[in-house]
């Protein structure tokens, strides 16, 4: 894996991490490829392979992690996660991060599949209309967090209700109602997008419990956030924990 991350300094040195940081190599992939793999209180029943890798390759979206995504990539491919995965995964980041950070992984990612022989572009995976988009992603939101989205694109003060009305229609109603991923996947790589660029907490804490609500359970959140540590760090990671906590704490208190 490491032969595709090559150095990036003023003087193009292409070599790759493996020929010249080989002990930062060993370190690393010692532990986020084996010990955090393979430690129990990282692990879940529900966190497959696949599961593993669509978190990951959110996470390093979230965190701009373009060198790593693009190596990673192909594991996840090789893992079981489907093109159409993870296109879905790319197409609902632009909604958390905005598309002047997803833009490049569009490219890294058309680039990795025509290199597999994927052909682009992918099948459709809209189900909704101009028309529909807006009811059907006010049911999203209620579905996901409860009767108390029902009115929420109308809701607020009214110089910011048009921003409630494009997260029903445009977070929740373009993307996802789409095909590809089901609802407790969405969340669990929103929940990645958001503990992943900081700074987001609030948000974190809310889409920690609507996983919690929707299937997504404390313990399983807890293994993908610590599956996604070496990418983000330990500050961020506490962080989410922290989010998830507090999401499960006021659960209890309902």
């Amino acid at each position: 894996m490491f032969d595709a991350l090559r150095n990036h300094d003023g003087k193009h040195d292409a070599r790759p991490l493996s020929e010249t940081d080989p002990e930062f190599v060993e370190l690393f992939s010692r532990f986020a490829y084996g010990e955090v793999v393979d430690e129990p209180g990282a692990n879940h029943p529900d966190l497959d392979n696949a599961t593993r890798s669509m978190a990951i390759l959110a996470t390093l979206i979230g965190c701009q992690g373009a060198d790593e995504y693009e190596a990673m990539l192909p594991v996840a491919l090789d893992c079981g996660v489907s093109p159409v995965q993870v296109k879905e995964i790319v197409y609902q980041a632009t909604a958390y991060l905005g598309f002047g950070r997803t833009l490049p992984f569009f490219g890294i990612t058309n680039r990795v599949l025509a290199s597999r022989g994927v052909a682009l572009p992918l099948p459709p995976q809209s189900t909704t209309t101009p028309e529909t988009r807006a009811q059907a992603g006010e049911q999203a939101q209620v579905d996901i967090f409860g009767e108390r989205m029902r009115g929420f694109a109308s809701s607020g003060p009214q110089e910011t209700r048009h921003i409630n009305k494009w997260l029903a229609g445009n977070c929740f109603g373009d993307y996802y109602t789409r095909g590809g991923l089901d609802l407790r996947q969405r969340e669990m790589v929103t929940l990645c997008y958001l503990a992943a660029q900081g700074g987001c907490e609030p948000q974190l804490t809310a889409h920690a419990a609507a996983n919690m609500r929707i299937g997504n359970g404390k313990a399983f959140l807890i293994a993908v956030v610590s599956q996604c540590m070496p990418y983000i760090g330990y500050p961020r990671t506490l962080n989410a924990l922290r989010c998830i906590n507090d999401a499960a704490a006021s659960a209890t208190q309902q």
